[in-house]
């Protein structure tokens, strides 16, 4: 619909672009201001006036009404009057007015009394940029059912949300079930026709009808049928003619390598590029790929020689690759593609495009997400969950508290003697007046000197990746912060103690507790908190299913915004609970068609 200037600037205020959006602003109360021939005491009601008197004291105006649908006398009482409000009431004038109506001993007043107009309706009352009056006239002339319907909406939605709108009799405080139902599916229906508008498609530069059954039989074990299911996803996307634009969610060693191979092989006799975000990850899929596909590899890192990659069918690199003079690829691969900016994973893929022609691009992320989530970014683009992992994991996880300590110690030197190795996560690498827990500057002194092999590393050193590699080989203890949340395989550690866990998002504590036991071994995972009842922490720790915990992660930390991208937190949805509605999510994608 055509919106006339003065509407379209109104709408710029209000900060929404489309009817959808507006008619999410449903009011936030509702005075009646339909009139009663009976008095009721403590409610807000409307008098038809004369007013009799006004007398204006130091703090305050009082004035007698003669209310004409009560028959009697009514005394009103505005505190701190405005200078307008001694205009408003004139004596021997007869008006309608709104306020508290209120009885003592006998005698009725009103309280803080406003001139009304609009008699016999129910108002709605927004809290938004532009005055009452004004955006009522605007919802009255833009939120008719011809206009929503216009926007696609179904019917029965269009009725309870006009009736939020331009309410008939004074609604309840909270929403109505029916209310309820109608702004969850309002909400989604803008957000993922929103989502929907921002995909694009473009050519890719091969089309082609793929095969993995060879390389499958040449695999020492089989595959899961969820990584199938992503393998027989891509193969799909490959044989269209729109450049594939998809993410694979795993969790913690569910099998996303064989995934990315699968990937790579199925593109073959064309080149593939996979970005990784660390050069140990990169190291890592280096040998995975050199040891299950046949076929020539690149490894790019900053200490990589410059050479011609033209002769290469797979190059895995850092972000090192960014820098470099990279040859024609059919396929580009982002692992941990939360671990990259935007602008870098837009730049890796602009250099291998060709014009309008693009590669097909997959990302990776071990972060699961509520499968709610999964199903709105769908609209955005496609998805393939692995919820499963290829072995068991047999993890014990325990909150423990300082009086824990020498009991951990023993365990500590029980798996050391075994030759299995131990991960100790602080939250600071330096001594902090705000935090009440040891740093690694403080507490490494200890380690040291009552163990052997202790290793010590942290976002800020530049050795990490050095530390790292060496510990694998030849540590008993190390010491570190977050910075090994992701990537590195550890195929000895059976311990993760997390200082300080409760300060920690679920998503970090579950990706660290994944570094132990990734060879079968049985692992133990401690989490060091000072806080007497650490209820979050106790639920985590019954829980081992990366996309359960995204769900646990909901109850205490809302979901970010899809869309713009800027919050990490703090819902975009203000009805939606991505824990509670996947069928109304599944309701409105049927009739969205996305």
């Amino acid at each position: 619909m055509q919106l006339s200037k003065e509407q379209q600037q109104k709408l710029q205020k209000l900060g929404v672009t489309t009817l959808s959006e507006l008619a999410l602003l449903i009011p936030s109360s509702c005075e009646d201001y339909t009139i009663s021939q009976t008095l009721h005491p403590q409610t807000y009601q409307v008098i038809d006036a004369t007013i009799e008197s006004v007398y204006r004291a130091p703090n305050s105006l009082q004035i007698t009404f003669f209310a004409h649908n009560f028959g009697h006398q009514i005394h009103g009482v505005i505190f701190k009057p405005k200078p307008y409000m001694l205009h408003a009431f004139s004596v021997g004038s007869r008006e309608y007015f709104y306020g508290l109506v209120t009885c003592k001993m006998g005698q009725c007043s009103i309280s803080m009394p406003k001139k009304i107009t609009q008699v016999g309706k129910i108002t709605p009352k927004y809290k938004t940029a532009l005055r009452n009056d004004v955006m009522c006239r605007l919802v009255a002339e833009l939120l008719t059912k011809e206009n929503l319907l216009a926007e696609g909406l179904k019917e029965e939605i269009v009725d309870a949300v006009l009736k939020l709108h331009f309410p008939t009799v004074l609604p309840p405080k909270e929403l109505s079930e029916d209310a309820l139902y109608a702004m969850k599916y309002l909400e989604l229906f803008y957000y993922l026709k929103s989502l929907a508008k921002k995909r694009r498609y473009f050519k890719p530069l091969v089309s082609q009808q793929s095969s993995y059954g060879a390389w499958e039989k040449t695999l020492p074990f089989t595959l899961t049928p969820e990584q199938k299911k992503a393998i027989e996803d891509i193969k799909e996307d490959f044989g269209k003619d729109v450049a594939a634009r998809r993410m694979v969610v795993g969790d913690v060693g569910s099998g996303k390598t064989m995934v990315i191979l699968a990937a790579a092989f199925m593109m073959l006799p064309h080149r593939s590029i996979l970005m990784a975000p660390t050069t140990i990850l990169a190291n890592q899929l280096f040998e995975e790929a050199q040891k299950f596909l046949d076929i020539k590899i690149a490894l790019v890192t900053n200490k990589s020689k410059k050479e011609d990659l033209n002769g290469y069918d797979l190059i895995i690199g850092t972000h090192a690759l960014l820098y470099r003079e990279l040859p024609e690829a059919a396929l580009v691969m982002v692992d941990e593609q939360h671990r990259f900016g935007t602008q870098q994973r837009n730049r890796l893929e602009k250099l291998v495009s060709c014009g309008e022609r693009k590669p097909h691009y997959l990302q990776f992320s071990a972060t699961p997400i509520p499968r709610t989530q999964a199903m709105i970014e769908s609209a955005h683009i496609d998805v393939s969950l692995i919820t499963s992992t290829p072995f068991k994991k047999d993890i014990e996880t325990q909150v423990i508290h300082r009086e824990d300590f020498q009991e951990l110690l023993q365990h500590i030197r029980s798996e050391i003697a075994k030759n299995n190795q131990v991960l100790l996560v602080y939250p600071l690498v330096e001594q902090s007046d705000v935090l009440e827990y040891q740093s690694i500057d403080e507490a490494r002194g200890y380690w040291e000197k009552n163990f052997e092999n202790v290793y010590v590393t942290h976002g800020k050193d530049k050795e990490k990746e050095e530390v790292l590699l060496s510990f694998r080989e030849n540590g008993s203890i190390l010491l570190a912060t977050t910075v090994v949340e992701v990537g590195i395989s550890l195929p000895r550690l059976t311990i993760v103690v997390i200082v300080g866990a409760e300060r920690l998002g679920l998503a970090t504590l579950h990706q660290l507790r994944g570094r132990v036991s990734r060879t079968g071994l049985k692992g133990y995972c401690y989490l060091y908190t000072n806080q007497k009842e650490p209820q979050r922490l106790e639920e985590f720790a019954k829980v081992t299913n990366g996309f359960e915990i995204a769900n646990l992660d909901l109850k205490y930390r809302k979901s970010g915004d899809l869309l713009r991208g800027e919050h990490q937190s703090g819902s975009q949805f203000k009805y939606i609970d991505f824990a509670l509605d996947e069928e109304i999510v599944q309701k409105v994608k049927k009739d969205l068609l996305v």
